[in-house]
């Protein structure tokens, strides 16, 4: 094998970096779930000072060199791939001066603190000053990237989160969505109005018993409890790392659904992160998942493709009336299935139906690029926020809880990572339908509680591609086409109006 100096000096410098990404996500998960009020201040010491450690090394003055003479090299394509991702991080990473590193470190765990108390209290008042300080640093990194990537400052924010995502391409997408939605929202109420009434699953539904439930389906699913566990957050996530994944929830013991239903959601993701590139791979850039479209794409294809499914709605009645010691009609596969299905114009992202929840993306979007842009400012953020319930849902959050303050996502320093989420819910309808033609079991396999069909066939063309193809030829090489909505809308109107 030809030798290749520069490149096995990157892997080594690049394993070093993975292993502290992986610490700084555990302490992430625990000051999520298990980290007392009191110890936000070290905490916030330790993530910043982690960060700034990867910093260092991603932006040392021999690593630019080293890429450059790595690129002489004779490499495979995997390695080709890998020095291609190396040299990404190293361009994001280097754009930005270690004190702003630093800077933002502290003010998304600050921020983030705050959030915890505004949101149950609906103050967003109390949050803003904090939000303020995070989003002119955003801002500022914002535009150091975009100068160096030659991009809008918007599209440098994205980047960090869909390699490669513009704006230019999101926004035709949007547009019509927008003009689609409210109308076809309204015609799958009509037509729901129509038949009859579902039945409602009356409660308490004890946490304990949710619990065991998720964990139950957890396994159904292909999740690998030997590397992996279940907690309760304010806002349900998957974090962790491939061989440590850690999947959080929030309970309700008056309706299951929205926790049942969020835990379908991040096992999604989970899934993805146990299936990418194992071995020599694992710690590399080109091991990692290719961006959240796609990542996105796995969690909204079990929660929305699969368990709302006709199919699935048959495998899980049996177990929900044992788990909750219920039984009635209200029970049986049918009232499942049209009780999964329901449209409703409701105020929170996480438990939206996919018909509108394109819907409180778009919003989010809108409002994220007019802040980032200087186009709008914090202070009217929770007007704006209503008028785009208003206008795209046609309904008014009662206050802010319900509103600007639902999400972590801005108040932990994510901005540009709404419009995955949508792309990422067209893209599942495109990855499942495909997989439902490649392997005519896959329904029938949901149906008898097996996913392994299914999850075979995202693991052979989705999951072990790791980083190797970007979003675009990887759904390609995986469905015969590009990203097409309409697969999505295809899928929308046989569903809710067949």
């Amino acid at each position: 094998m030809t030798a290749t100096p520069a490149y096995d000096l990157l892997e080594a410098r690049f394993r070093k970096m993975n292993a502290i990404s992986e610490a700084l996500s555990v302490l992430s998960w625990d000051m999520a779930t298990m980290m007392p009020e009191g110890a936000a201040e070290p905490r916030a010491e330790q993530v910043a000072t982690l960060k700034g450690i990867n910093h260092e090394l991603l932006t040392a003055p021999d690593l630019e060199p080293l890429l450059d003479q790595a690129a002489t090299e004779a490499l495979d394509p995997w390695r080709t791939a890998n020095l291609r991702e190396m040299r990404r991080d190293w361009i994001h990473a280097s754009a930005l001066p270690a004190d702003l590193v630093d800077a933002l470190a502290r003010a998304e765990s600050a921020c983030e603190m705050v959030w915890r108390q505004a949101r149950p209290a609906a103050d967003f008042k109390q949050v803003l000053p904090a939000l303020k300080l995070l989003l002119g640093l955003v801002r500022d990194v914002g535009q150091i990237k975009a100068e160096r990537l030659g991009v809008s400052i918007y599209d440098a924010l994205l980047d960090q989160y869909e390699p490669l995502g513009r704006a230019a391409e999101i926004d035709p997408v949007f547009d019509h969505l927008e003009g689609f939605l409210p109308g076809f929202i309204g015609e799958v109420l009509d037509a729901q109005a129509s038949r009859p009434p579902f039945l409602d699953l009356s409660g308490p539904f004890p946490v304990e018993r949710q619990k065991a439930l998720g964990i139950r389906m957890m396994e159904v699913l292909g999740f690998d409890f030997r590397h992996g566990r279940l907690d309760v957050s304010h806002h349900p996530f998957c974090g962790g790392y491939p061989g440590d994944i850690r999947v959080t929830t929030r309970y309700n013991e008056d309706d299951f659904a929205s926790a049942f239903m969020g835990v379908l959601h991040e096992t999604g993701h989970a899934l993805y992160e146990f299936g990418l590139p194992s071995g020599h791979w694992r710690p590399q850039p080109v091991g990692r998942a290719r961006g959240m479209v796609v990542h996105e794409s796995q969690s909204l294809l079990m929660e929305m493709q699969a368990c709302r499914s006709r199919e699935f709605a048959g495998f899980v009645a049996p177990l929900l009336r044992d788990s909750f010691g219920v039984g009635g009609a209200a029970w049986e596969p049918d009232n499942l299935y049209r009780r999964g299905i329901r449209v409703k114009r409701g105020f929170i992202r996480v438990e939206a139906d996919e018909v509108t929840y394109p819907a409180h993306v778009i919003i989010r979007y809108r409002l994220e690029k007019a802040l980032i842009e200087g186009r709008m400012e914090l202070d009217d953020l929770p007007a704006a926020w209503n008028e785009g319930y208003g206008r795209l849902l046609g309904i008014t959050p009662p206050d802010d809880r319900v509103g600007c303050l639902q999400d972590i996502h801005w108040f932990g320093g994510a901005w540009g990572y709404f419009p995955t989420y949508t792309l990422g819910a067209m893209t599942a309808a495109q990855l499942f339908d495909a997989a439902g033609k490649a392997d005519a079991d896959v329904a029938p396999g949901i149906g008898r509680g097996d996913f392994k069909p299914l999850l075979a066939w995202l693991r052979a063309n989705i999951h072990s591609k790791g980083s190797l193809l970007s979003t675009s030829d990887l759904l390609t090489q995986a469905t015969g086409r590009p990203l097409d909505p309409a697969v999505f809308e295809a899928h929308l109107r046989r569903r809710y109006l067949g």
